[in-house]
């Protein structure tokens, strides 16, 4: 069984996936705009859309995995604020879960302990797809320099 200590110190790590999320979206709207400059009459390069259309699905990817670590991150917040009922509100965690199609019919109810690793997971996930988007986004401006000389 998990502690309060434990619940609160996961909820505190999960809600760091925000400021990931934020500087991704931050990433990705650069990419955005600049993969769309050529609607306003900028010159047109074939490899800097491929490489901002890279940009924007990694950040979408990351955005996917931002929004399940907010909602764990909430849970966890919610669930550590009331750990004396824990394993009744565990319960109705896995009902409404359940109820939502957020939980298969068959997933047997996993202590505390597995759902914490579960939830780092995502976060660690969330942060993979940020550092792909981020080495993406250096090796294009390191890049950028010996693309001009070749073309």
């Amino acid at each position: 069984m998990a502690s309060e200590m434990q619940l609160a110190l996961v909820a505190g790590l999960l809600r760091r996936g925000r400021g990931l999320d934020l500087l991704s979206a931050a990433i990705t709207l650069l990419a955005l705009a600049y993969g769309l400059a050529p609607l306003l009459g900028i010159s047109y390069s074939p490899a800097a859309s491929i490489l901002c259309s890279l940009l924007v699905m990694f950040g979408l990817a990351q955005k996917y995995w931002a929004i399940r670590v907010a909602l764990d991150a909430e849970l966890f917040t919610h669930l550590a604020a009331d750990a004396p009922r824990l394993q009744e509100r565990t319960g109705e965690l896995d009902q409404a879960l359940l109820q939502l199609g957020l939980q298969k019919t068959t997933a047997v109810s996993r202590d505390w302990d597995d759902r914490c690793r579960g939830a780092l997971r995502l976060l660690r996930l969330q942060a993979a797809w940020l550092v792909a988007q981020l080495l993406l986004a250096l090796a294009t401006i390191l890049a950028t320099p010996w693309l001009s000389l070749a073309g």
